[in-house]
């Protein structure tokens, strides 16, 4: 069974400077449109001084290590019940905003101002209101830093889990480490799962997008889940892999995810978005959408 140690070191739990440096190596990996980024030019966004740093490989051999199957099976039932903390919209971002990041370099601003800039770089562009709301809440579930998880079961790419592991995830040689790569059932075919089953019906690698979708299920139209829950498949909307998965539902849905993205990378800016006059409208906004309490 691909069971995880029951202790880590704090380096093994926080192998990252910071969850942003996730971000980071994506933004090397897939460089996105100039518009989105209007406060400086996208090659000046997440730069370190060392661009290979061992950090993030760190992070996905210890990720591509310990996210078996069983591990998400467990994840799911011990998160997905939602019975540890229950608050009000407006405090759930106080809440998050424990994770203010001292280390990001294109920012010193905290987790709410973040989603802000993205929920009004996607307003800007004019997109739907509920798209806009997606943008504020999309980071929420990493509140499970807050609950003890471990960094590198709360960001990262994900990936699906219970099938064979495409070469187009990063780092793919830290699978090897992984105990579901000798076993058959896993990585014989498709897996254990039926060809073109729709994602919906595969399980991906634990983190924050499977968490906040699930908490946002029943308030955002598909379209916006289907951002939520996806963002950080990269493998498929930047790669093309796991095609054999996807049904025609997903594929049309892609286009969604794909739009999404280039607004939660880029549109971080170092002036604080003015809340005193955008606080009215974001209160009209998630009372339409959203309950006025939150179960985490």
């Amino acid at each position: 069974m691909g069971t995880v140690p029951n202790t880590f070191t704090d380096k093994e739990v926080n192998p990252l400077t910071s969850l942003d440096e996730w971000e980071d190596a994506v933004l090397q990996r897939y460089p996105t449109p100039e518009s989105i980024a209007t406060s400086k030019a996208t090659d000046e966004y997440r730069n370190y001084d060392n661009p290979e740093r061992d950090t993030v490989r760190e992070f996905y051999r210890l990720n591509h290590t310990y996210q078996t199957y069983d591990f998400v099976q467990q994840k799911r039932a011990e998160f997905l019940s939602f019975n540890r903390k229950e608050m009000p919209v407006w405090e759930a971002f106080n809440f998050l905003n424990q994770l203010v990041d001292d280390s990001d370099p294109d920012t010193d601003l905290d987790q709410f101002q973040h989603l802000l800039q993205t929920a009004e770089a996607i307003r800007a562009d004019g997109h739907p209101d509920w798209m806009v709301l997606t943008g504020l809440m999309h980071d929420m579930g990493k509140v499970l830093c807050l609950f003890g998880e471990a960094q590198w079961a709360v960001v990262g790419d994900t990936f699906p889990v219970g099938c064979p592991y495409s070469d187009k995830i990063v780092y793919p040689e830290y699978f090897k480490n992984n105990p579901d790569y000798n076993n058959p059932a896993y990585q014989t075919g498709t897996g254990i799962y039926k060809p073109n089953c729709g994602l919906r019906n595969v399980n991906l690698s634990w983190g924050h997008d499977e968490y906040v979708y699930q908490m946002m299920k029943d308030h955002l139209p598909e379209s916006g889940l289907y951002m939520l829950r996806y963002h950080s498949f990269y493998a498929w909307h930047r790669e093309g892999a796991y095609d054999y998965l996807l049904d025609d539902h997903d594929r049309d849905m892609l286009k969604w995810v794909k739009l999404f993205n280039p607004y939660d990378l880029y549109s971080k800016n170092p002036e604080p978005p003015d809340w005193t006059k955008l606080r009215p409208y974001y209160e009209d906004l998630v009372a339409k959408y959203l309950p006025g309490t939150l179960k985490f």
